[in-house]
């Protein structure tokens, strides 16, 4: 059995590349990203995914530590939905992408590949969790240190195996600012659904249902989450009745 079977994840997504949005390109963006316009007369509509809403205190949090900071840079580690991409940009910050879970996925595709079609890849390569997260972590959240003011990491820790969870979240920390700040989320108990977020306001997020990319890989108790996050100075939790924790931590 391959590790992508142990992890329960099959093969067929590929990764996405990171993208950087400025406030002159946000237009071009909506037939591109998720959020965007209407498609136009004549082709098929795609069945829209189930959305719901949920009043967010962690964001509107967030939002007050970035009060006043002006042009600031955001890093968005989830999906590059038109409408969070909107809402910062017309905050005069430079938002950069990258869909950590889907280039997760597509990097266990190709090392899965890679050890179908060489029999002595397995040798060569360093197959244990650390040693994947190095080579994941070769090219994704590559940026120069210290670049953001600001991280959304969403639930992006509950679904990646504990060793990359922490390879991540030094990274993160690497090119977050000093007193910059990261807003994640957690589940108090293994999630039934896999959801995407975005934000529809200051103070309320649009959860959408979709369909699983990774599984959820561990349900952090609030200890382990404050030694994940030992490098900050702060950190504030919100507990809402979905058993979803929003916190934030400041460098």
């Amino acid at each position: 059995m391959s590790f992508l079977n142990k992890l329960g994840i099959g093969i067929g997504f590929n990764g996405v590349a990171s993208r950087e949005v400025s406030r002159g390109t946000s237009q071009n963006l909506r037939a591109r990203v998720p959020g965007g316009l209407p498609p136009t007369a004549g082709t098929t509509r795609v069945q829209e995914p189930l959305e719901s809403t949920r009043v967010s205190n962690g964001l509107k949090e967030f939002l007050w530590n970035l009060d006043g900071l002006g042009r600031g840079t955001l890093l968005d580690l989830g999906p590059a939905w038109q409408t969070t991409l909107s809402f910062f940009i017309e905050r005069g910050f430079r938002v950069s992408s990258e869909d950590l879970l889907r280039a997760w996925k597509g990097f266990l595709t190709e090392e899965e590949a890679r050890l179908r079609d060489n029999a002595n890849a397995s040798e060569l390569l360093d197959m244990t969790p650390i040693g994947r997260g190095k080579r994941f972590l070769a090219e994704n959240v590559q940026y120069a240190r210290s670049s953001f003011d600001a991280v959304l990491l969403w639930d992006v820790l509950d679904y990646l195996e504990p060793g990359l969870a922490k390879q991540i979240v030094a990274q993160v920390t690497e090119v977050l600012r000093p007193g910059g700040v990261v807003f994640a989320m957690f589940h108090s108990k293994k999630p039934e659904g896999f959801q995407r977020y975005r934000v529809a306001d200051s103070n309320t997020l649009q959860v959408i249902s979709a369909a699983v990319i990774c599984p959820a890989q561990k349900v952090y108790q609030n200890r382990e989450i404050q030694d994940l996050f030992g490098r900050y100075r702060t950190m504030k939790s919100f507990v809402g009745r979905d058993q979803l924790r929003e916190t934030l931590f400041i460098k």
